[in-house]
């Protein structure tokens, strides 16, 4: 039997996707994301996607329904669709479940104040280039598959690779 290896999480700004990986660096998953279409940066108010290593501070959305809408981190109790292009939303809604970031190092220190998750989305058409205004979007059949399989203190670590 395997042992079970902390995970973590790895996230290519470059090629907009989000990996699962064991401590002994194998890749347990693989998801497309969409990181910030403002670009990178930790600046408070600039909607980037800041670069650095992180932790999940806080798990949010256990056991609700897939395409769930989240207001200040609280179930709505309303459920989204996704955007089309009859219906070309341009809000950003979070969705499904929170992985809510904590940056660990002094650059990116800010992150949990600016609020920043990998989270559900209503734009899954824009899943797989920079779309997102800060935040790490992913599928919402895929937030939740994430979701279940991290834990709070799980290391992230978000950075600009080449593809």
């Amino acid at each position: 039997m395997t042992p079970n290896l902390p995970q973590r999480i790895l996230i290519n700004v470059t090629s907009q996707e989000l990996y699962l990986v064991s401590d002994g660096e194998l890749i347990l998953s693989t998801w497309p994301v969409s990181t910030s279409k403002f670009g990178l940066g930790s600046q408070e108010g600039s909607f980037c996607t800041p670069l650095g290593k992180f932790r999940i501070s806080e798990k949010i959305g256990a056991g609700a329904p897939l395409w769930m809408i989240f207001k200040s981190r609280v179930a709505t109790g309303a459920l989204s669709h996704p955007a089309t292009d009859d219906d070309p939303s341009e809000e950003d809604l979070v969705l499904t479940r929170i992985l809510w970031l904590e940056g660990t190092e002094p650059s990116n220190a800010n992150t949990k104040e600016r609020y920043i998750y990998i989270h559900g989305t209503n734009q899954e058409a824009l899943i797989g280039k920079p779309a997102s205004h800060g935040c790490v979007r992913l599928r919402n059949d895929d937030m939740a598959a994430l979701f279940e399989r991290v834990e709070v203190g799980c290391p992230v670590e978000i950075q600009v690779q080449p593809s």
